[in-house]
C-alpha cells in the first residue's frame, strides 16, 4: 500500500511538475495542451486509424516490384491474438511490419498480392474478410472489402479473402516467375505459405529484399519516428523530475510510460529498463523490482511507439538529482565518447566505424578512470543498431550509412565493483552532411540534468 500511495503521488507530482506556484501553473497549462502525438483518426479504419500516407506506401510498393523485376509478392496481415492462449502485455492488435510497411492498415486476416513483369506487371491486389456485424460487436469496425478500403488504402482492387487462391493462380499464370513471401516467425503457421513452399515451386524470402527498403525511411517513416522519438524524451523528464530515494524501480518505469501514454503513444517499443545502483550494470535488466537508494545512479532505457514506430531512448540519471564526482567523472567520459561518434556519423561511415572510433576515444581519454585497465574494457556491447519499426531494426549491418537512416549511438560504461553504470543512449538520423540528433529533448549534460531535478522542488 505503502508503494501504490507513493505511485499516486508521484503521479501528481508529474502534472504540477513542482511544489510551487509557478510550477503548479505550468503543470496546468500543460494538462490543457493536446498531447504531443495527437492525430486525426479515421472512424472507417479498425480502432479509428490513422489515415494511410497512400503515396507513400504506394511509392515502397512500386520501388519493392521494381527491385525484383518478375514474380508474385504474398504478403499476409497479422492475425488477432488469442486471449486464451498468448501472454499479453499490451491487449491491442499490433500489424505485422512488412504487410504495414506496404499499406499503413492495421487490419487483421488480411493479404497483400503484388504482380512484377508479367502481363500484370504492378497490379497490386488488397484481400480483405467479410464484414462480420456479430463478431464486430466484441471486436470493434473492421475495413471490409468495398469502396470505403480502397479510397482508405489507396489499392484500387480490393477483393474478399474467399478469391485470394483463385486470384493468385491467376497471377503465377500470367507473370512466370518466383513467388515472394516473408519467410520468418510471423508466418510459420500460415497454410498458404507452407502450401506454396511445398508444391514445388519456386518460393522465396521477401524479407531481405524488403528490410533493405525499410533501412532508409521516407519522409512519413521519418515523421512518426520523430514523433516516438519526442513523446520518449517527454517520458524520460517526467522520470527525472519524479524520482526520489526510496521509491521503486517501477514507480519510476510507472512514470515514464504514464507519460508515453499522456502523450499519445501507442505502446513502449520494448520493456522498459530501469536499473538502480547494482542494477545499472545488467544491460537488460528489465524486472525493474528493487527500491532506490540515497546516491544510486538510474539507467532509465525507455522507448515510446507511435504509428508503428518506437524510439529507443537512454539517460542515467542520480535519483537524489545530484552526481558524486566519481560518478559525474564516468558520466562525462561516456557522453563525450558518443558525442565523438556522433561526429564521424555521415554517409559513407559504416556502424563499424563508428564502434571503433567509440572505443578508440574511449581508450584514449580514460587515464587511470577505471583502474588498471582503459574504461573501454568495461563498454560491454555494440555502439549502435538501426531503428525504426522494430527497435532492433532490420538492415544489413555492414551497409554504409546513407541519407535517411536511423541509428542509435550508446556508448556506456559498467563497473559491476562499485554498483556504478551509466549508459546514454540517442536515436540519430543520417543527413546529407553528417547526422542530427532526434531525442535532443532529453536532457543528458550532467547540469542540465541536475537543474532539471532541482526544479522539481
Amino acid at each position: 500500500m505503502r508503494s501504490l500511495l507513493l505511485l499516486v503521488v508521484v503521479g501528481a507530482l508529474v502534472v504540477v511538475g513542482a511544489l510551487g506556484g509557478t510550477a503548479a501553473a505550468q503543470g496546468r497549462a500543460d494538462a490543457d495542451r493536446a498531447p504531443l502525438g495527437a492525430w486525426t483518426p479515421v472512424p472507417e479504419l479498425p480502432g479509428m486509424g490513422r489515415a494511410v500516407d497512400t503515396a507513400a506506401v504506394a511509392a515502397r510498393r512500386r520501388a519493392l516490384l521494381a527491385r525484383l523485376g518478375r514474380g508474385v509478392v504474398l504478403i499476409p496481415a497479422a492475425h488477432e491474438r488469442q486471449l486464451e492462449r498468448d501472454y499479453i502485455q499490451d491487449n491491442d492488435f499490433r500489424q505485422n511490419n512488412t504487410f504495414f510497411y506496404f499499406t499503413e492498415l492495421e487490419t487483421q486476416d488480411a493479404w497483400l498480392l503484388m504482380v512484377a513483369g508479367g502481363d500484370a506487371g504492378g497490379e497490386t491486389v488488397l484481400f480483405l474478410p467479410p464484414r462480420n456485424p456479430s463478431q464486430e460487436r466484441w471486436t470493434g469496425l473492421r475495413l471490409a472489402p468495398d469502396s470505403v478500403a480502397a479510397r482508405l488504402s489507396g489499392i484500387r482492387r480490393v477483393l474478399p479473402t474467399d478469391s485470394l487462391d483463385r486470384a493468385l493462380r491467376s497471377a503465377l499464370f500470367r507473370a512466370p516467375g518466383p513467388v515472394y513471401v516473408p519467410l520468418d516467425a510471423t508466418t510459420r503457421d500460415e497454410k498458404r505459405v507452407a502450401d506454396l513452399v511445398f508444391d514445388g515451386r519456386d518460393v522465396r524470402n521477401l524479407r531481405p529484399v524488403a528490410d533493405s527498403l525499410r533501412l532508409v525511411k521516407d519522409a512519413d517513416e521519418l515523421a512518426r519516428l520523430r514523433t516516438a522519438v519526442d513523446i520518449s524524451g517527454l517520458g524520460h523528464i517526467a522520470a527525472m523530475q519524479a524520482a526520489r530515494p526510496g521509491m521503486w524501480e517501477y514507480e519510476i518505469e510507472a512514470v515514464a510510460e504514464a507519460a508515453f501514454r499522456r502523450n499519445g503513444a501507442d505502446r513502449v517499443g520494448y520493456p522498459s529498463i530501469v536499473g538502480s545502483g547494482p542494477n545499472s550494470t545488467t544491460l537488460h535488466y528489465d524486472v525493474s523490482r528493487r527500491q532506490t537508494k540515497d546516491g544510486d545512479l538510474v539507467v532509465l532505457d525507455a522507448g515510446a511507439e507511435w504509428g508503428q514506430y518506437t524510439a529507443d531512448v537512454t539517460r542515467t540519471f542520480p535519483v537524489n538529482g545530484r552526481f558524486t564526482p566519481r560518478q559525474k567523472a564516468i558520466y562525462d567520459l561516456v557522453l563525450a565518447t558518443q558525442r565523438a561518434a556522433f561526429d564521424s556519423t555521415r554517409p559513407g561511415a559504416t556502424i563499424g566505424q563508428l564502434n571503433r572510433v567509440a572505443r578508440d576515444y574511449m581508450r584514449a581519454h580514460s587515464g587511470t578512470l577505471c583502474g588498471d585497465q582503459t574504461c573501454d574494457a568495461y563498454f560491454i556491447h555494440g555502439l549502435s543498431h538501426w531503428l525504426g519499426m522494430d527497435v532492433h531494426d532490420v538492415g544489413d549491418y555492414s551497409t554504409p550509412l546513407k541519407p535517411g537512416v536511423v541509428l542509435t549511438i550508446e556508448p556506456g560504461i559498467y563497473l559491476t565493483q562499485e554498483n556504478l553504470g551509466v549508459r546514454i543512449e540517442d536515436d540519430v538520423l543520417v543527413t546529407a552532411t553528417g547526422a542530427e540528433w532526434l531525442s535532443g529533448r532529453a536532457p543528458k549534460t550532467t547540469d542540465e540534468i541536475e537543474r532539471l531535478m532541482r526544479a522539481r522542488r
